[in-house]
């Protein structure tokens, strides 16, 4: 399957480096979620960090977590245990190191959690442990009932801002990486208050979380639009596993509001999935029943739906204490109120949503990229933790593990490196092309030879695109999916694209939507190209999994045509800012046809 080019440029905006603010530090953290926190915190005190947030740093993926965080911290448990379960999870396409190295590294990076002041739950002294789908054990420690990631969130931001080499830029929108000679050197970044401007660096941290915006039913919040996967792809790096979005089996179902997450902590507690008449319906469909893997929960719901023709399933609590579910889950009792349901005996409307992306930006066991200069953890990355399919409270030690590998990776590789004066591009060196024929009337990118930002006068609505490719996206490359509905989104996407990639915006909004639009094309080819049904990618048309694909489909940005190196126009030191003034969707080696982006 081939789509035409993602986008005809290597950066989404013209801009004259001359024209623009210069800022300079040793290490940028792209994101305000665990992973990039937690690395953050690991940098050590003589480097100067510079976190960049697309939100208020509140607001990240990891501040909707609700069920906890996986760690072997009870004597009963074991390494070994949790290994397995996060192996069979995965469906034969997990690291066995990554997944060893996260499960063994885990336990003490919960206990920094706690040295740091965050207040998880506790019972008889000891930290509350339950149990959740696909884990044998009891090992998923939470906090305030059902707001793990708010606590969490709430201890990291307190750490990070009592270090004073740290500094910390809110609500601005990274644009795109910077990159000179293939090495990422710095970002364009853009808010509001103080509008375009360039920031270099020695090392960068990719930590901007997930992409379940593509979807109409999800568990994300807004900003989650999948930025960081379309940056990286457009700078070079490598990406894998785009084929694979874990749905989660319990999103509150309530036409016309927002869609809330129900942890699953509730079915780890002996909640019941009903359909329309009141059958419970998991027993027959899996042998562990509601603590079934998601993927196999997700199916099982979209299957039933279908077969009584109603748009949810219904979650049953009311056989539970709910003295003790209104302590555990409070927010959810919250949520639940707001449209006058008490969730300890109404039945309460579900339905799958788009949760977690496994796949993303290829890393190492440090958490380095394909391209240099660029790191990367949490959820952007795919570290081969989760292969085929995510186990229930994995993802928040993801971050926590890899975010403190990864800065002690870049704290070592900084300190093998001189702290000479960084070398930033010329207008040349960034994307000639680019930057010369295509210009923003944006003020603050480059006041040469503007062009309009809706060039061809289409008075296009973004909005009932952005709307329609979510539509599109959980119609055909949702929980079920096959050739001809996978043809059907290449189409559409590639028609949207054709006339929306090419225009030059200058405003956030243009920008995700581009960046949306690579995500979903890469999402599809990559799905297209694995026949076979593995983990949280189910095809109709192969409904089983395939020996042949225990690999995986890998994609990298081809360099544009007449790609020059860089040039060199400007020096700076760390620390000191210049105001007055750069896929082909490969199947892994031994792996079917490759596709041209």
């Amino acid at each position: 399957m081939a789509f035409g080019p993602p986008l005809p440029r290597r950066y989404l905006v013209g801009f004259d480096p001359m024209a623009l603010p210069h800022h300079f530090t040793d290490v940028l953290v792209l994101g305000g979620g665990i992973a990039g926190m937690r690395a953050a915190l690991g940098i050590p005190p003589e480097l100067r960090v510079l976190i960049i947030t697309k939100q208020a740093i509140e607001e990240s993926n990891t501040a909707y977590a609700q069920g906890g965080i996986a760690g072997v911290l009870d004597p009963e448990d074991a390494f070994e245990d949790h290994i397995a379960d996060t192996l069979a999870a995965g469906k034969g396409l997990c690291d066995p190191q990554a997944v060893e190295v996260v499960v063994r590294e885990g336990p003490d990076r919960i206990r920094e959690l706690i040295d740091w002041g965050t207040h998880f739950d506790y019972k008889n002294g000891r930290i509350d442990l339950t149990r959740e789908g696909g884990h044998s054990h009891a090992r998923i420690a939470h906090a305030l009932g059902d707001a793990t990631g708010r606590e969490l969130t709430r201890a990291l931001i307190a750490n990070v801002r009592r270090l004073r080499h740290v500094r910390i830029w809110q609500n601005s929108l990274t644009i795109d990486l910077l990159t000179q000679e293939g090495r990422c050197c710095g970002a364009l970044v853009w808010d509001a208050k103080r509008g375009p401007s360039l920031v270099w660096c020695r090392a960068m941290l990719l930590a901007t979380g997930g992409a379940g915006q593509l979807y109409r039913e999800s568990t994300n919040p807004p900003l989650a639009t999948g930025d960081g996967y379309a940056m990286a792809y457009r700078a070079g790096a490598e990406l894998r596993d785009m084929e694979f979005m874990q749905f989660h089996p319990t999103v509150l179902y309530i036409a016309g509001s927002a869609r809330f997450l129900l942890t699953e902590a509730l079915r780890g507690e002996g909640a019941y999935l009903r359909d329309r008449k009141g059958v419970r319906f998991m027993p027959e469909a899996h042998p562990d029943a509601e603590l079934a893997p998601r993927d196999d929960v997700s199916r099982a719901i979209t299957r039933r739906m279908a077969e009584t023709r109603h748009p949810c399933v219904y979650l049953d609590l009311s056989h539970l204490d709910a003295a003790y579910l209104r302590n555990r889950f409070p927010g959810i009792d919250a949520i639940c109120r707001r449209f006058d349901l008490d969730f300890t005996k109404d039945p309460i409307p579900v339905r799958p949503g788009a949760h977690y992306m496994l796949g993303g930006v290829t890393v190492d066991l440090n958490g380095r990229t394909t391209l240099p200069g660029l790191w990367a953890a949490g959820e952007v990355t795919s570290s081969g933790l989760h292969g085929a399919n995510r186990l229930a409270s994995n993802s928040l030690l993801e971050g926590l593990v890899f975010g403190a590998r990864a800065a002690r990776d870049i704290a070592a590789e900084l300190a093998r490196s001189p702290r000479g004066p960084l070398v930033v591009p010329s207008v040349d060196g960034l994307d000639p092309l680019h930057v010369r024929e295509v210009q923003p009337a944006s003020p603050g990118f480059s006041p040469a030879d503007p062009a309009p930002a809706d060039p061809n006068g289409l008075g296009l609505d973004l909005t009932d695109i952005r709307e329609s490719l979510r539509a599109l996206m959980g119609r055909e490359v949702g929980i079920a999916r096959d050739a001809e509905g996978l043809q059907e989104a290449r189409r559409q996407v590639e028609f949207w694209s054709r006339y929306v990639l090419p225009i030059v915006f200058d405003q956030p909004e243009g920008w995700t939507l581009q960046n949306m639009l690579i995500v979903a094309q890469l999402m599809i080819a990559s799905a297209s190209a694995r026949e076979e049904s593995r983990g949280v990618h189910y095809r109709t048309d192969f409904p089983k999994p395939s020996d042949t694909w225990l690999k995986r489909v890998t994609l990298r940005r081809p360099l544009l045509e007449n790609e020059p190196p860089p040039a060199i126009w400007v020096t700076g030191n760390i620390g000191s800012e210049i105001s007055s003034f750069t896929p082909t969707v490969a199947d892994p080696t031994e792996a079917g046809t490759p596709s041209t982006l």
